[in-house]
């Protein structure tokens, strides 16, 4: 109930205008969201990285309503690329892009403009040495989603996939892209969603995301597992070994600030371990969907809100 209320309470322009007051350094968002700027973002990376574990880089922001806020987010996009690269990072870094904020919802040519620049992006990504995964949103986009995904993998077959787990079409998702040089990220997911499309408990969804593991560990594509629930990483180890697979054959995907030292205890074992990182202005929506996950954050976030330091 309470993460029904917090994924709802994500969209509200009151409470928005409330949290967004805190500076990004204050205590829940600089745990959840590396800063705002560019150069913050590749500071974090390059920490990471030192530590033996690789990047995905998500400049925040969705939902754009104007083509002036989609190409500034394509530009933003361009720039970590080339800060990445200048740095030496981009064998251990790669970009997340959500459609919705380069164009998707925009009215008419939408999904032509965020087709667009994404093509832009997974090119510079390319020149850079590394490779672009198209984010998932709400399940009213993933038909739109995996369409731009088709077009532009018949260009860079490279480009990462994401599936979420709790909707109820995401198997068939999975048999679909489950092909050699396919690679597929598998989350639970993080938006609130009908029971018509999206298993609602959460046993029902542990179970719908070893169903789909299943599917991708048996398959010829690059599964990347993101979750940060313990048994979920013991079923994904069982079952690559049980397929046959190789160290690097498949990763593990962990959100920045959550389980850092399990994100570190993998790496040492040998996996391939990949944090997602967050930056950039617009942290709101990100960081409620992260609360909504994990609601003992609450206490932090409470504090960080009256003392907003």
């Amino acid at each position: 109930m309470l993460r029904r209320i917090l994924l709802g309470v994500s969209r509200s322009p009151q409470i928005k205008k409330a949290v967004s007051a805190l500076p990004v350094s204050s205590g829940i968002v600089a745990r959840f969201v590396a800063g705002e700027t560019t150069p913050e973002a590749v500071l974090a990376t390059e920490k990471l990285v030192s530590n033996g574990l690789n990047v995905t880089l998500d400049h925040l922001g969705e939902d754009v309503t104007d083509l002036a806020a989609a190409t500034a987010t394509a530009d933003a996009y361009l720039d970590v690329l080339k800060q990445l690269s200048a740095a030496g990072l981009t064998s251990n870094a790669e970009v997340s892009v959500k459609l919705s904020a380069v164009g998707q919802a925009l009215p008419g040519d939408g999904e032509k403009i965020a087709l667009e620049n994404a093509r832009t992006i997974c090119h510079a990504a390319r020149n850079a040495g590394t490779t672009v995964t198209l984010d998932m949103e709400d399940h009213t986009t993933t038909d739109s989603t995996l369409g731009i995904l088709r077009e532009l993998r018949q260009d860079f077959p490279e480009t990462g996939a994401v599936l979420q787990a709790y909707l109820r079409r995401t198997e068939g998702d999975c048999r679909d892209l489950a092909h050699a040089g396919s690679r597929v990220r598998l989350c639970k997911g993080a938006y609130k969603e009908p029971e018509s499309v999206a298993f609602q408990q959460k046993q029902a969804v542990d179970k719908a995301y070893v169903r789909a593991m299943k599917i991708l560990m048996n398959g010829a594509g690059y599964p990347m597992i993101a979750s940060h629930d313990p048994r979920l990483i013991a079923i994904a180890g069982s079952l690559a070994a049980r397929a046959n697979r190789e160290p690097g054959s498949y990763e593990y995907q962990m959100l920045y600030g959550i389980r850092p030292e399990e994100q570190l205890r993998l790496a040492r074992e040998g996996h391939t371990v990949r944090v997602y990182i967050p930056y950039g202005a617009d942290w709101y929506g990100y960081l409620v969907r992260r609360l909504a996950e994990r609601p003992a954050n609450l206490q932090f976030f409470a504090r960080s809100l009256i003392s907003k330091k």
